[in-house]
């Protein structure tokens, strides 16, 4: 991945080397969904939130594709939505709608994802949500809330029952709409998105086999999440996760300036 030399060497003079840094690290992320396919047209958001104590976050320009996203057009807003600097693009609401209510009541939500992903829109469609019985879903035990749909998450009043359906959890599954993930720092909200999308796709293709599925025993599923939510070896491989997808989607530094 990048590192702070990067960050320095290529920074505008306006930004400190480490917001640079982390402008550089969401475009990035950007770019990968936009390379396996994971970005719907204009709409979704990845964001990240800023050091320091006006409490900015980063956010897409709404108009441009994940694949059009680099580090300087990124959009600096606060949690009420208003640019922390000049800019000639706008944001769509419901990312600011959806992303300010968590950033601003959840302080451990540096990286915020969501996304109208088809196998996970087509989970959050089925009343019983998603199955624990796959490989993947097992690692997400006890990690998982869901939030009922209110129609287009463009009204503030549904922000607070946004953050109460969350909760503690850093998965969420927004009914009849799609996934979010919100996580301490990008790389560990890259690998649970990477994690929760890929159990919602096996339990869509599982399901298209005729047949009863194999249920997994609670213990297996408790183990599972133990070993991926808190072994400290699992928790350091999530930068390098990220920083795999970044190099295979052949993304280089200099198409994020």
């Amino acid at each position: 991945m990048f590192s702070i030399e990067d960050a320095r060497r290529t920074r505008p003079a306006r930004y400190s080397a480490e917001e640079w840094l982390l402008r550089l690290e969401l475009a990035a992320c950007y770019r990968v969904f936009a390379h396996r396919g994971w970005a719907e047209e204009i709409f979704n958001h990845i964001t990240v939130r800023l050091p320091g104590e006006e409490r900015g976050y980063l956010i897409n320009p709404f108009g441009l594709h994940f694949g059009e996203v680099t580090a300087g057009n990124l959009v600096k807003i606060d949690v009420a939505g208003r640019p922390l600097e000049d800019t000639p693009h706008v944001v769509n609401r419901a990312g600011f709608v959806i992303h300010s209510a968590i950033h601003g009541a959840r302080e451990d939500a540096h990286c915020i994802i969501h996304t109208h992903d088809p196998y996970g829109l087509a989970v959050a469609c089925k009343a019983g949500g998603l199955s624990m019985d796959n490989f993947y879903a097992a690692f997400l035990s006890g990690k998982v809330s869901y939030h009922d749909f209110e129609g287009v998450a463009v009204m503030e009043d549904e922000q607070p029952r946004l953050v109460r359906s969350l909760g503690d959890k850093s998965c969420l599954i927004l009914r009849n709409h799609g996934l979010l993930v919100a996580e301490r720092d990008l790389p560990s909200a890259f690998y649970w998105y990477y994690v929760l999308q890929r159990a919602c796709r096996i339990q869509v293709l599982s399901g298209a086999i005729p047949g009863p599925n194999v249920e997994l025993t609670p213990e297996a599923r408790e183990l599972s999440s133990r070993e991926v939510q808190t072994s400290d070896p699992q928790r350091n491989i999530f930068p390098k996760v990220f920083g795999a997808a970044v190099r295979q989607a052949g993304i280089t530094l200099e198409e994020l300036l």
